[in-house]
This record gives C-alpha cells, sequence and structure tokens, in this order.
C-alpha cells in the first residue's frame, strides 16, 4: 500500500527555487495620446546562480483617457538550457491599463494583458490571459516619496498546444513591497514576488523571487 501511494506523493511535491528578478523599463509618450514601453527583464534562478530567463518587451499604446490606455506589443523570450539549445518564444499581445480611483487614500489599478504565443520547440500557437490588480498607498500623509504596494496577477491558458501550454490554470504571481520615488516621474519599485506556476499532473513549482524594478518616466 505504501508503495502504491509514493506515485501520488511525488507527483504532488511542490518545487522550490530562490530568484532573483531584474526589470527596466522605459515609457514616456510619442505624440500626443502615443505612448510607448520599452523592457528589458533578466530573471535569475537556482539560488540566483545562473540566467533562468531573458525577456525583451516592447508596445505602443494609445491613452483614451486619462485613465485608460490601449497597447499592441511584441515580446521575445530566452530561456536557456544546459548543454542544449535554448528555447525562443515570441509573444504578440494586447494590454489595457485602468486606474481604478484611489480607495483608502491609495491607488487602484489593473492591466488586463491577453498574449498569443510561439515556442521554438513546437508550431502551436498558445493564448494566455493575464489579470493584474495593483494598489499602492503612502506610508506617510501628503508625501508619495515611499509608498507600500502590493499586487496579485493571475495567469489563465485557453489552449493546449505541442509545446506544453495546458489549458486552465498557468500560474499566480503575489508581490509585497515598497514603491520608491526618484526624480522626475521614474519609480523603483522592491520587494518580494512569489510565483506559483501550474506544472499539471498536481506538480506545483514555486518561485520565491527577490523583485527589483526600474521604471524610467519621461
Amino acid at each position: 500500500m505504501a508503495a502504491a501511494a509514493l506515485p501520488g506523493v511525488a507527483q504532488a511535491e511542490t518545487a522550490h527555487d530562490e530568484q532573483g528578478w531584474l526589470n527596466l523599463t522605459a515609457m514616456g509618450p510619442i505624440s500626443g495620446d502615443v505612448v510607448y514601453f520599452a523592457e528589458l527583464q533578466p530573471r535569475m534562478g537556482d539560488g540566483i546562480s545562473r540566467l533562468d530567463q531573458l525577456l525583451l518587451r516592447g508596445a505602443v499604446g494609445v491613452k483614451l483617457s486619462p485613465s485608460v490606455t490601449l497597447y499592441q506589443g511584441y515580446a521575445h523570450v530566452v530561456t536557456p538550457v544546459d548543454g542544449g539549445r535554448d528555447f525562443n518564444e515570441e509573444r504578440s499581445f494586447q494590454q489595457l491599463n485602468l486606474a481604478l480611483g484611489r480607495p483608502f487614500g491609495g491607488e487602484l489599478s489593473s492591466r488586463t494583458r491577453l498574449e498569443q504565443r510561439w515556442r521554438s520547440n513546437g508550431s502551436d500557437m498558445g493564448w494566455r490571459l493575464r489579470e493584474m490588480i495593483r494598489y499602492e498607498h503612502p506610508l506617510k500623509d501628503g508625501s508619495d516619496a515611499v509608498n507600500a504596494l502590493v499586487y496579485a496577477e493571475g495567469f489563465v491558458a485557453f489552449n493546449d498546444t505541442d509545446w506544453g501550454a495546458r489549458a486552465g490554470f498557468d500560474q499566480l504571481r503575489s508581490f509585497v513591497g515598497a514603491e520608491v520615488g526618484l526624480p522626475g516621474a521614474s519609480t523603483l519599485e522592491l520587494g518580494y514576488l512569489n510565483q506559483t506556476i501550474d506544472q499539471t499532473l498536481g506538480r506545483t513549482r514555486m518561485n520565491h523571487v527577490a523583485s527589483v524594478t526600474l521604471f524610467y518616466r519621461h
């Protein structure tokens, strides 16, 4: 009986890793209501000992109102493979940013992103929806020099692919930390990010991430 139970126990195990993610993002107007953002994100894994993933992402958008911005973007993601060829992923995405108001003296916002994904180790296109809710609150009344910051982002895949995506819940990212004001409108975000990934068959991967994000706004 014990031997028969072992496979089920193994499938239900959660693999943990300590990681460090750096996000460098530039953003601002192009002309009138046309805006852009461009990101460089190296992510270190295996106990922050090697490059786990490199992400390059950019988008052009239109401010439909002071609280609504719609983007079309593209991302290139490189996943190194020890002793083999890197996996490359290409993504087209549509993104909607909404400012949802100022409850309890803070700022509430959302980001909805629909992705079309292709991987170098398959031929299918995967569809994935990402929804983020973000809230920040000043630590000192009348000053936004340092804000407490929390957000959560859920990922749902719409279809199976020949390169490994499975329809349904994909992952959840949860962040707690601080936003620090820099000269101009730029900010630095520092904190802990928990990334919980469904790897199917009852297996889960949980990454504990030291996250640093620099937003250069001009």
